[in-house]
């Protein structure tokens, strides 16, 4: 549906940006307002691939959008960023009664009056609770969405969701104390995909060994290649509750095909 009626407001004239905002400037939205930012040397007509990025607990959007691991990945890859700003500077993602996914969804047709966003490269992403939020969201509203992006947070994963993304990623640190890390039964550090693994009808798991954007920081990945839709990555490393540094434009790059760089 999503999908569907952003082709639809491609037909609609487009201006500069949403009501003169940008950045740190809200867009207001009815009561409501989110965070958008282009990508440096964007010509003002090319069709952007879009990142709607959910911010953390107690945070807003001009967080994400000033943020060098999100908006720094952004920026430079010619994405446009959309930020929400949740109420009360949270999110409910608990349950399928959740106003925010529609909330998100006005958000980005909003964001489709202002500017040409290429309906085939939606991403969605989120850090903490909101990377529980994005998983919400895509779980409600995700058919039409290229990948979600999720960084330290989930839903519980014996969901029954009613939609999915094409391709899921997923970051989390074994030592997260905030979001807990998700063991499986008997000690399955596959466990945090599960539910997507099961929804996309994934079989057998690939381990693709350890990887780095930084050097202080090493990332142990697992895909899921041979699912009946789309695809699986579960990317995990020894430390807390943070973005790992380049995790996002590295995910970015390598979904547009390029060579992934850092930052």
């Amino acid at each position: 549906m999503i999908r569907f009626l952003l082709c639809l407001l491609l037909l609609i004239p487009l201006h500069a940006a949403a009501n003169g905002c940008q950045g740190e400037i809200a867009c207001p939205l009815g009561d409501r307002s989110y965070h958008v930012l282009a990508p440096e040397g964007w010509d003002g007509q090319t069709p952007l691939p879009v990142l709607l990025h959910f911010h953390g607990w107690a945070r807003q959007g001009d967080i994400v959008v000033g943020h060098p691991r999100i908006a720094g990945a952004t920026k430079t890859r010619g994405v446009l960023l959309v930020a929400p700003n949740g109420h009360r500077k949270t999110w409910d993602f608990w349950t399928s009664e959740t106003e925010d996914v529609g909330f998100a969804n006005d958000v980005l047709a909003d964001v489709a009056k202002h500017y040409p966003i290429d309906p085939d490269r939606i991403y969605v992403s989120g850090y903490s609770y909101g990377s529980a939020m994005a998983w919400r969201y895509v779980c409600e509203s995700g058919d039409g969405v290229a990948a979600l992006l999720a960084v330290a947070g989930s839903i519980r994963q014996t969901e029954d969701c009613t939609q999915a993304p094409h391709e899921v990623r997923h970051a989390h640190g074994l030592k997260d104390r905030v979001m807990d890390f998700p063991m499986g039964p008997d000690g399955d550090t596959t466990y945090p995909v599960a539910l997507w693994r099961a929804k996309l009808g994934c079989h057998e798991a690939s381990p693709q060994g350890d990887w780095s954007v930084v050097p202080f920081l090493t990332l142990s990945r697992t895909t899921w290649a041979d699912c009946d839709a789309g695809t699986v990555t579960l990317d995990l490393h020894p430390g807390g509750h943070f973005i790992p540094h380049g995790w996002i434009g590295w995910q970015l790059d390598e979904l547009a095909g390029r060579v992934p760089t850092y930052p």
